[in-house]
């Protein structure tokens, strides 16, 4: 019997994992020759491997060379999150209690958003979240904030790959359309979704940083009825000092009284 087949899945993997490595060593993007040259893959091999990483978002194609793609950061959860998501608990309670309103605590996951903390506001009109719902960013409050955060070079490959489903008529697909809304939440400090995922309800969130990346993102859903400008003023001052505590946790520590 021949084992042709498995011999050479097992070596595509191989040279596959080569090429990840080879990539993230290097510190700068590689043409195809110097990944060939350095791995002694044929290049006709090659273009289908690195076409194929490319595809999957796991290599970055820069004109004719080739670096490690956004995508690698699936394979590795961000430990910065694992810290933030320690202490955001008693601080979404608390902006729960506060608002009365549903408050999640949203980590990138891939191009989704998945919930981390939630508290349920206690009113008969409410939005329900449960922790480990995931959304696509670009229909959710959190993931606007976050995407908000990434670099050129980040956002560029993110639209390349992403399939951008339209959840209601609200729901902005577009490239061109995204962009412009994400200036808009730099230049204001929070994202804000309008039934661009669940119909009746207004999203409002502000990313949380940590070492230098955005390490989830503070969100509260509140019943299209009570979205008035006050309430949204209050939302984004609530939602600044929440962030803030989350970032800079010696703030909270000094506000504490001494033992």
């Amino acid at each position: 019997m021949s084992d042709t087949g498995p011999t050479s899945t097992v070596k595509s993997a191989m040279r596959t994992l080569d090429i990840l490595e080879l990539l993230v060593a290097q510190g700068r993007p590689l043409a195809a020759h110097e990944i060939a040259t350095a791995l002694m893959i044929p290049v006709s091999s090659l273009s289908y491997l690195l076409t194929t990483l490319a595809e999957r978002g796991y290599v970055e194609k820069l004109g004719r060379r080739y670096g490690p793609g956004a995508g690698l950061e699936r394979l590795q959860p961000e430990r910065a999150s694992d810290d933030v998501i320690a202490r955001a608990g008693p601080i979404i309670r608390a902006l729960r209690l506060r608002l009365n309103e549903t408050v999640g605590f949203f980590i990138p996951r891939g191009d989704e958003v998945e919930a981390a903390v939630s508290e349920i506001g206690t009113q008969a009109l409410r939005y329900s979240l449960e922790v480990g719902r995931s959304a696509p960013m670009h229909a959710f409050a959190a993931g606007k904030a976050i995407l908000a955060s990434y670099s050129e070079e980040q956002l560029a490959a993110y639209f390349a790959r992403s399939t951008r489903e339209a959840f209601t008529h609200h729901t902005l697909t577009d490239e061109d359309d995204l962009r412009l809304e994400i200036e808009g939440v730099r230049r204001n400090g929070f994202a804000r979704t309008r039934e661009e995922h669940t119909p009746g309800i207004q999203g409002m969130a502000r990313v949380v940083m940590s070492g230098g990346k955005a390490a989830g993102a503070i969100s509260v859903a509140i019943p299209l009825p009570r979205v008035t400008p006050i309430a949204e003023a209050q939302v984004g001052e609530a939602l600044k000092q929440a962030v803030n505590l989350l970032e800079h946790p010696e703030a909270e520590d000094e506000r504490k009284p001494a033992a």
